[in-house]
């Protein structure tokens, strides 16, 4: 039983190693590719996506934006400097908001130039409002920040912009020539939070990384989720963008100086006055959410803002997920495992379709699963992953079924000489030995013997034409007839039992020298039940009767009983030769005994051949009904 697993073990692992090398070429390949940064547009592509499928979030009720539209514009002249809004008109907004008691009010408009009238007015409200937020710009190009205001007060609105020309990582802090700067999103959210008691610290995993109260902000390096090489100065994290077709609430310049609002939705709240007019293309791209109308893929920046402050405020009071990303040793164990699972469905699957169906099936699975891991707040790569699942599955099914292919010609050629040579063996060959036999056994002249050798080699000539005109006339690899001689050719497709007679009645009319002295003749050929036999297996069993029946007639010398049976008994099936001659005195195997015996690994069943006492042999060949339906 250990020597059968052990050789299906070893053949499993053959046929793997047919596949295993391109199917690791294919992995390699792709994580090469990936590590060279061709996958990172794909990576990104599926990032997007994935973020923009999730269910929709409710309203973000702790930020609210006042954006100044296009309808606010028009009513308004062009200033001296190309700006939407004047300083005194900024000014009125600010001290208004101020009435309704925000928590705390972000500016994302830049302020770094007098926009008059009224900027004598806006520099006292930066003066005197201490619970505001104003921008400047330090990334690449700097813009001052408005003046009076204290360094608490001023964070940048720069944001990082990938290679393809889209938004997913927000910048929360960088060093820079005047000291260390903070974004926007920081201070609004730094100033909100110390209302909950909960304070900006260093991280304790990381010390580099940002932590409000016990949530530690996972910062962005050079090699997260699915970027290559990338930047990663400064304190970085990816953007989980709120989702959902309102993300929040937005009140226009109009809106608020008629009062047309709830007051509640400012109290308490943070606010953010920002751009919202088309044609003054305060826009950002990004695919990770659905965009604006007016300029397709695109979103206000005064909204980037309002995304970046919520999700570290939700992270710190709601338990809302940050993005974060494995390590790269195991998003490269990810991958492995998948191009390796390929590797095993190509084998284990037995045909394209069921190979597709299986290939697909996983596919499913793994992008479901990347999925549910990203609304969970874990991005693990699905792209790479994907391709060498799908190459490795479809491409090596091909691979395996043409090794396969081959395999099976080499086992139907061995069967192909395994049987040639049983119908040689136990034909011409026997005549062959007889001719020997006649001339080594007999002390008498040759010009005697000439006769009677001339006789059986006529014998054995006939033989050897009569197999090559059954060769030729029915091809081996399509052979349901059995071969016995003198032109007798069997039906395999005939009930086994009827096969066996005639097998057992032909050698027996065979002229061995032991057949001559059988005097009594038993023979017993039950029918049985093979709807489970195949035409190798009836083969094989007719094979083991002749053989068994040629070497009585040529060892079992003063033989005079024979007696064949085949029954079954007790839940087996016996096929048996018994006889009463003094039978074969060697103890070394030939090789007719050695076929018995792998005949019998083949039915999972037993093989014996003994002496009987006082004298005769006992051939026989055994196997279980049950063991037999369930192979």
């Amino acid at each position: 039983m250990r020597s059968r697993l052990w050789r299906r073990i070893q053949e499993e692992i053959a046929i793997l190693r047919v596949g295993a090398l391109p199917g690791i070429v294919v992995i390699t390949l792709v994580i090469i590719a990936r590590l060279t940064g061709f996958m990172q547009s794909l990576e990104w592509l599926a990032f997007d996506s994935f973020l923009r499928l999730r269910p929709d979030e409710p309203i973000e009720q702790r930020i609210v934006l006042v954006g100044i539209n296009e309808d606010d514009i028009r009513t308004r002249k062009k200033y001296a400097v190309d700006s939407p809004i004047s300083d005194r008109d900024l000014a009125q907004l600010l001290f208004k908001l101020q009435t309704y008691k925000p928590r705390v009010i972000g500016l994302d408009i830049y302020r770094d130039l007098p926009v008059n009238p009224g900027h004598a007015e806006l520099v006292a409200a930066f003066s005197n409002l201490k619970n505001l937020i104003a921008i400047e710009k330090v990334l690449p190009d700097e813009i001052a920040p408005p003046p009076k205001l204290s360094p608490k007060q001023i964070g940048f609105a720069d944001q990082i912009i990938d290679t393809d020309g889209k938004l997913r990582r927000s910048l929360l802090g960088t060093p820079t020539p005047k000291g260390y700067k903070f974004s926007l999103s920081v201070r609004l959210a730094e100033v909100y939070l110390a209302h909950e008691r909960i304070t900006l610290e260093n991280g304790n995993r990381d010390r580099a990384a940002m932590r409000f109260g016990n949530t530690e902000l996972p910062r962005f390096l050079t090699n997260s989720g699915g970027y290559v090489r990338t930047d990663a100065g400064g304190v970085q994290v990816l953007l989980n963008f709120r989702s959902g077709r309102e993300r929040f609430r937005t009140l226009s310049l109009h809106a608020l100086k008629n009062e047309q609002f709830n007051p509640d939705w400012i109290r308490d709240r943070i606010v953010i006055i920002g751009i919202t007019s088309p044609s003054r293309k305060d826009f950002i791209t990004t695919s990770a959410i659905e965009s604006i109308k007016p300029a397709t893929g695109r979103v206000y920046g005064l909204e980037i803002q309002a995304h970046a402050v919520s999700q570290i405020i939700s992270a710190a009071l709601d338990s809302r997920p940050m993005l974060n990303t494995w390590l790269d040793v195991w998003e490269y164990i990810w991958i492995v495992a998948w191009g390796f699972l390929g590797i095993v469905s190509a084998r284990l699957t037995k045909s394209p379709l069921i190979n597709l169906l299986v290939v697909g099936l996983a596919s499913f699975s793994l992008v479901f699963v990347s999925y549910l891991l990203l609304i969970w707040g874990w991005w693990i790569p699905v792209i790479p992953a994907l391709i060498v699942l799908a190459l490795n599955g479809v491409e090596l099914t091909a691979l395996y079924q043409h090794d396969q292919a081959l395999r099976l010609g080499i086992k139907a050629r061995q069967a192909i000489i395994e049987r040639t040579f049983e119908t040689i063996h136990n034909g011409p060959q026997q005549n062959l030995a007889k001719v020997l036999k006649l001339v080594r056994d007999r002390d008498v002249p040759i010009n005697e013997l000439l006769p009677e050798i001339e006789q059986e080699l006529e014998k054995l000539n006939h033989e050897l034409r009569g197999i090559y005109e059954f060769l030729q006339r029915e091809p081996l690899n399509q052979d349901i007839s059995l071969y016995l001689g003198k032109s007798l050719v069997l039906n395999l497709q005939d009930p086994l039992h009827e096969i066996l007679y005639q097998v057992y009645n032909h050698t027996l009319e065979r002229e061995f020298p032991c057949f001559k002295t059988i005097r009594i003749k038993i023979r017993n050929f039950e029918p049985i039940d093979e709807r489970h036999l195949t035409i190798e297996q009836k083969r094989s069993l007719c094979r083991f009767l002749e053989e068994a029946l040629c070497n009585v007639g040529k060892h079992a010398t003063g033989v005079t009983r024979l007696e064949v049976n085949c029954s079954s008994f007790e839940g087996w099936y016996t096929l048996s030769i018994t006889d009463d001659g003094l039978g074969i005195s060697s103890s070394t195997e030939g090789r007719g005994t050695q076929q018995f015996r792998n005949l019998a690994r083949q039915f999972k069943g037993k093989f014996r051949r003994v002496s009987l006492s006082p004298r005769g042999t006992l051939c026989e060949l055994s196997w279980s009904i049950k063991r037999f339906w369930l192979w």
